[in-house]
């Protein structure tokens, strides 16, 4: 465990400060550091007694054993006994949050009484201490409460977890341990994020299941942690896929990107670097910044988490601070890991006030930007956005995102690209097709609307057999699926100029400006030459 937890833990309990709230599902990790805390000698001139509440044993001692005479399961009643105890202790509250709850018929009386102990447990060196996996905290306690976050397990516990398995079942003779140093170091990388019983739990699944403990149950082990995003509900996990070469053109993109993969490595931490923060594209519709987003983890080989900020706003007072807390801590857990945030404008819509929230918005967009701007865990933001007018300034400022990039439409070169792809990805060969017809009647189609041209082309070549045994895709299959579409740079082309000039003094160019001499290259190859080139971009 970090010692910054233990030596912040350490001086609030020497400050007198009454009560601590420890955020933490972990409660047996939380107990034993308050226990090997308060039996070190070296940190007090007085020791301090422990006790632990729960609401169905009432008091015990760290041993299990009845502390309090009579019934002390009732929050009143153990809140009693903390006042009558003579000398100076420490008292853990396991899941004390519900009775503080507005909803909870007792929360009145509860929260009076617990406002009445304060000053006295400052004055008498007695503290209480609250593990709850979720924040809840009354508006009338919150000057009195100091709140902890329970940080997820070192490298160095997650390790000695690995070491106990290997002792426990090492001698059996059904299970088959293959783990050199190496081995072991993967695994215990792919334990981070886990808090020790889901490591625990995973690590037994492996066993049960194949009998052995190896490399390749480390896929087990990351298995756990999409359980971990499931249950959040908020974040959602996705699965592998494709790298760059789905992704035509935005050769800046892609460079750039390539360029902060780097920055994850020790090396790169040895260098001074810090972790890449994030991406913001902006752009027009269809034009692949979240098929970017996909690439990226796909191509970095770290897991997509993809936020939908619509989730984080719940009914109640706080849920939604909560939740962005929860879906931050989340992320941070399974780090190092990829964050995207699609069409963040909708997400943030009523963050600059007047939205009738009472602030909510305002709140956990500020919860969002704190988190950007201060985390140490490499989780990188990739987050896009078509409507520039709708971001508050706010998120544009240095320091929250590494670089904003533009997306455009696709340059010629690279709809001849695009439709490669495409063609390509469909079983077909793009050298059979009048590709430079086809970029010349696509002018002004983003990537979205070439892949349409490809599908539509396909289901007319599907009924339009030719007298053919077999449907045949054609080049006037194509040519005729671009004509009937209706690009949006036509039906926007006022909102499309608007975002280029915007972005023409805040963004850096998501694709590449061929120069002089590209251009005269380009020109002078045939068009099997230039397929062939397309073919080998991404």
């Amino acid at each position: 465990m970090p010692l910054e937890f233990s030596k912040d833990l350490v001086i609030y309990i020497k400050a007198g400060y009454p009560i601590l709230n420890i955020l933490s599902s972990e409660e047996d990790r939380v107990l034993e550091r308050v226990d090997e805390i308060r039996r070190d000698t070296t940190l007090w001139k007085e020791g301090r007694e422990l006790f632990v509440w729960t609401i169905s044993r009432g008091w015990l001692t760290p041993e299990g054993q009845p502390a309090a005479k009579e019934d002390s399961r009732d929050p009143a009643q153990a809140l009693a006994f903390v006042r009558n105890h003579e000398r100076r202790a420490l008292f853990l509250f396991k899941d004390f949050h519900p009775y503080l709850d507005e909803k909870s018929p007792n929360a009145s009386l509860v929260i009076r009484l617990v406002r009445d102990l304060a000053p006295h447990l400052a004055a008498t060196g007695k503290t209480m201490i609250w593990i709850s996996p979720v924040l809840k905290i009354p508006a009338e306690l919150e000057k009195d409460v100091i709140v902890l976050d329970m940080p997820l397990p070192t490298e160095a516990e997650y390790r000695a977890v690995l070491e106990r398995f290997i002792e426990r079942y090492g001698s059996s003779t059904k299970v088959v341990f293959n783990l050199a140093e190496e081995g072991k170091d993967l695994m215990v990388k792919a334990c981070q994020g886990l808090t020790k019983c889901e490591a625990e739990n995973a690590l037994a699944k492996a066993i049960v299941g194949r009998g052995r403990l190896d490399v390749e149950d480390v896929r087990s082990i990351l298995e756990e942690k999409e359980q971990i995003i499931r249950k959040s509900g908020i974040l959602e996990f996705w699965g592998a896929v494709q790298d760059f070469g789905v992704v035509g053109g935005l050769a800046n993109l892609k460079t750039w990107l390539k360029q902060r993969n780097q920055g994850f490595s020790q090396r790169a931490r040895d260098f001074g670097l810090p972790y890449p923060r994030g991406v913001l594209l902006v752009g027009v519709p269809g034009c692949g910044k979240s098929l970017c987003a996909k690439a990226v983890a796909a191509e970095w080989k770290k897991p997509l988490l993809k936020f939908d900020l619509g989730r984080v706003f719940g009914p109640y007072v706080g849920d939604s601070e909560e939740r962005m807390r929860k879906a931050l801590s989340t992320a941070e857990g399974v780090a190092p890991a990829i964050l995207w945030i699609d069409e963040l404008e909708k997400g943030l819509a009523g963050a600059s006030g007047g939205g009738g929230d009472g602030g909510v918005a305002s709140r956990v967009f500020g919860n969002l930007l704190t988190w950007m701007e201060e985390k140490k865990k490499p989780v990188f933001v990739v987050a896009t956005a078509n409507d520039i007018s709708r971001l508050p300034p706010e998120l544009l400022r240095k320091g929250r995102m590494d670089a904003i990039f533009f997306v455009d439409l696709p340059s010629p070169t690279e709809r001849a690209e695009i439709l490669m792809i495409h063609l390509a990805r469909r079983g077909r060969d793009p050298n059979e097709f009048d590709l430079p017809a086809l970029v010349r009647v696509t002018d002004g189609f983003n990537g979205a609307e070439l892949e349409e041209v490809v599908v539509g082309a396909l289901y007319e070549a599907f009924t339009d057999k030719e007298g053919q045994a077999e449907p045949r895709l054609a080049s006037r299959h194509l040519l005729k699926a671009a004509s009937e579409l209706v690009p949006l740079s036509r039906t926007r082309q006022r909102e499309i100029g608007i975002l280029r000039e915007w972005a023409a003094k805040n963004c850096r160019a998501a694709a590449r400006a061929p120069d002089a001499t590209e251009s005269e290259r380009q020109a002078s190859e045939s068009l099997v030459e230039k397929q062939a080139r397309l073919l080998d971009l991404g």
